[in-house]
C-alpha cells in the first residue's frame, strides 16, 4: 500500500522560504507522477506542481511558477517542494499526491500546514 508523509510545514513570514518533503513507501515508484496539491480555507484543492519519477520532468503551476520547485531524491524516495518568496496568499495546506501513470490511481498524504505572516 502506498504511503507517503509530508513534513516540513510552519509558520513563515512573507518573502521566506521553506521546503517541504514527502517520504514514498509501499511501492516502486517508477511508474507514477509524484505532485503537490493545496488547499486554503473555503477554496477547492488546487495543482502546484508535479515531477514524474522516470524522468524527473516537472510542470509548476503558473501561479507558483518562478517561486516554487518541485525535485526528488530517487535514493530516499523523498519528493521536495522548495517554496520561495512565499505570499500570504500561499497559505494552505500542502498535500503530496501519486499517481500510478497506467491505470491514474491515486493516493494522498494527510497533509502540511503552510502560513504565511505578512
Amino acid at each position: 500500500q502506498v504511503q507517503l508523509i509530508e513534513s516540513g510545514g510552519g509558520l513563515v513570514q512573507a518573502g521566506g522560504s521553506l521546503r517541504l518533503s514527502c517520504a514514498a513507501s509501499g511501492r516502486t515508484f517508477s511508474n507514477y507522477n509524484m505532485g503537490w496539491f493545496r488547499q486554503a480555507p473555503g477554496k477547492e484543492r488546487e495543482f502546484v506542481a508535479q515531477i514524474r519519477w522516470s524522468d524527473s520532468n516537472t510542470n509548476v503551476a503558473n501561479s507558483v511558477k518562478g517561486r516554487f520547485t518541485i525535485s526528488k531524491d530517487n535514493a530516499k524516495n523523498t519528493v521536495y517542494l522548495q517554496m520561495n518568496t512565499l505570499k500570504p496568499e500561499d497559505t494552505a495546506v500542502y498535500y503530496c499526491s501519486a499517481v500510478l501513470s497506467t491505470t491514474r490511481a491515486r493516493y494522498w498524504g494527510q497533509g502540511t500546514q503552510v502560513t504565511v505572516s505578512s
